[in-house]
């Protein structure tokens, strides 16, 4: 099928392995003691190559940002991302100036790995810390101690990448006794230039999806939940991050940039088993199991489980949706919608600046309404336009 969109300058690369399953996690992995690294690297390059005679793109693309998630990319050999890199280059290819992020374990991600990904061009780390506390480590699920993120970060830095994200996750259930200000405090010791939270849900496909539905686990409360995201919006920003998106922080000039492409709509590519690409007005998503992706691959087939075309109405929802999420907010263009966000400023929930609106980190805590609020809020009348207090 010829491209219908401008070619992708944002490539996402899923690596579904990980050692176990963590008790929270949904996503498409598979438990294994060892990744099969030259397996991994096969079906990524066919599936690229499928890929760009799938979409016609004229020569490889020229990307501007590249992230490798999981799953645990970590796991696999160090010379990996290199390889990846080499096999891929036909159909993508990035330089120096390219925001190459790799998601990593601390108890996977040594000396020797970071040297080989910071060798292979990789300049950012996305480290899944998840918590300090040792007791709700190991309820996790989680392989590494207390003391791992410390020392993923000291490899990562000696071994020459110094532009730092650290994962964490608030909302875990109370009988835990985790410190959720003593996490927060652990963080910013080892000082990271982006930070990424995650509210704790149980998703249907997890252990602690099972574990809610049988009244084993009891997730916090609405009020927990609130004042723990407010708490890290407080602390964060006092240690000088930018909370640009309701679940990222990031020191000026840090933000994520390929993570910021997913919240303007442009299209992106992607990779993988599980992996979600968007191809406007397209968006496509392949199969979740490892197995069943290589088996496409191996018969010429693109692994792909669905995909979907984004109709106006979804669009309109999604661009309320994608805009009130981050801190550029959502421009308003009608009457309706300046009325709309003028009663959340009464509520706190939002501020008006000039033609847009930008939530607070209270109405980010209600984003998914007042999306649907915004959406449904617009009509015929544009709305007055404000004259700029700049010359």
């Amino acid at each position: 099928m010829p491209s219908r969109s401008p070619a992708p300058r944002s490539l996402y690369v899923h690596v579904p392995f990980c050692v176990r399953r963590c008790s929270y996690c949904d996503f498409a992995v598979q438990a294994t003691s060892a990744a099969p690294t030259g397996a991994w690297l096969d079906a990524i390059a066919t599936e690229m190559r499928l890929l760009a005679e799938d979409r016609g793109w004229d020569g490889p693309l020229a990307l501007d940002t590249v992230y490798v998630g999981g799953g645990t990319p970590s796991m696999l050999d160090p010379g990996a991302m290199e390889t990846f890199r080499r096999r891929i280059e036909p159909y993508a290819a990035w330089d120096a100036s390219a925001e190459w992020t790799c998601e990593a374990n601390p108890e996977s991600f040594t000396p020797e790995v970071a040297r080989a990904w910071a060798d292979a061009g990789v300049n950012r780390i996305s480290l899944g810390a998840q918590t300090f506390h040792e007791p709700t480590l190991r309820w996790m699920g989680r392989m590494h101690g207390v003391d791992g993120p410390a020392r993923a970060v000291e490899a990562a830095r000696e071994g020459g990448i110094d532009n730092l994200s650290v994962d964490l996750i608030f909302g875990l259930p109370g009988r835990l006794g985790r410190d959720w200000g003593a996490d927060l405090h652990h963080a910013l010791l080892l000082e990271p230039q982006h930070v990424s939270l995650y509210g704790l849900t149980a998703e249907a496909g997890a252990p602690l999806g099972r574990w809610v539905r049988e009244g084993r686990e009891t997730l916090a409360d609405e009020d927990r939940y609130a004042d723990e995201f407010l708490l890290a919006h407080e602390r964060l920003r006092a240690a000088g991050f930018e909370h640009y998106e309701v679940s990222n922080f990031g020191l000026p000039g840090k933000r994520s940039r390929h993570n910021s492409i997913y919240w303007t709509g442009a299209p992106y590519a992607a990779l993988g088993p599980g992996a979600h690409a968007f191809h406007p007005p397209l968006r496509r998503w392949n199969v979740r199991g490892w197995d069943a992706y290589r088996d496409a691959l191996a018969a010429g087939r693109l692994p792909v489980d669905d995909e979907e075309t984004v109709d106006e109405e979804t669009a309109t929802l999604e661009r309320a949706w994608l805009g009130l999420r981050t801190d550029g907010g959502h421009p308003l263009e009608t009457e309706g919608e300046r009325r709309l966000a003028e009663t959340w400023a009464e509520h706190g929930w939002g501020r008006i600046d000039g033609d847009r609106v930008r939530l607070t980190a209270e109405g980010w805590l209600l984003l998914d309404r007042l999306a649907v609020e915004m959406a449904s809020a617009r009509d015929q009348a544009p709305a007055p336009r404000v004259p700029s207090l700049h010359r």
